[in-house]
């Protein structure tokens, strides 16, 4: 691909990071990163065919495309990303884009220019629990807001509620995928024993 979004470095030493949150709601100059060397083989793997896939590349925010994406052993990459402490909160001015080679833009400047494009805040670019994003082009399927619950934002007791409530909602969609799974691989209900190998 010419270029990619959501993929760039640290400026100050060049390491590779994927871009998950590119603004954090309730903390604008702050942005939620996953640096890939810290990554194991197969999360690394997984993570980047992500990003060059077609849903990650048409995501507002690359965490919403995470959401969605199982990691080899099953487990959803986003929670189990926040989980294990892949992701990194660093001030947006530290980290420069890279779609390709010959480019790169800081992410401070930017997420200033899409603002001023479309007459919002930095801020108003973010993704809020219940709610779209500002005058966004791409449609969100599902806000995501697992990480930024533990950030140390001030957050009003109803957001926290309706994080809480959206989560739970995932974490049901996530039982009932992984019970059907369970059953496609060993049915509970044993049909007939005629067929039972020695």
């Amino acid at each position: 691909m010419s270029n990619l979004k959501h993929v760039g470095r640290y400026i100050s030493n060049k390491r590779k990071v994927v871009v998950a949150y590119r603004v954090i709601p309730g903390d604008s100059d702050h942005c939620l990163v996953v640096p890939t060397e810290s990554l194991m083989a197969e999360e690394h793997d997984t993570l980047m065919k992500l990003v060059e896939s077609d849903a990650g590349q048409n995501s507002y925010e690359l965490a919403e495309a995470m959401a969605r994406t199982r990691l080899p052993d099953g487990r959803i990459m986003l929670a189990a990303f926040h989980t294990t402490g892949r992701f990194n909160k660093a001030p947006s001015d530290t980290i420069e884009l890279t779609p390709n080679r010959n480019t790169s833009i800081n992410l401070k400047e930017l997420n200033e220019m899409v603002a001023q494009q479309r007459g919002v805040t930095v801020e108003d670019l973010a993704i809020k629990p219940s709610s779209q994003p500002a005058k966004q082009d791409t449609p969100v399927e599902e806000p995501v807001q697992e990480v930024t619950a533990t950030e140390e934002s001030v957050i009003t007791d109803e957001e926290l509620a309706a994080q809480y409530r959206s989560q739970a909602d995932s974490l049901f969609k996530e039982a009932k995928r992984l019970r059907e799974q369970a059953e496609e691989l060993v049915p509970t209900k044993r049909k007939k024993k005629t067929e039972e190998s020695a």
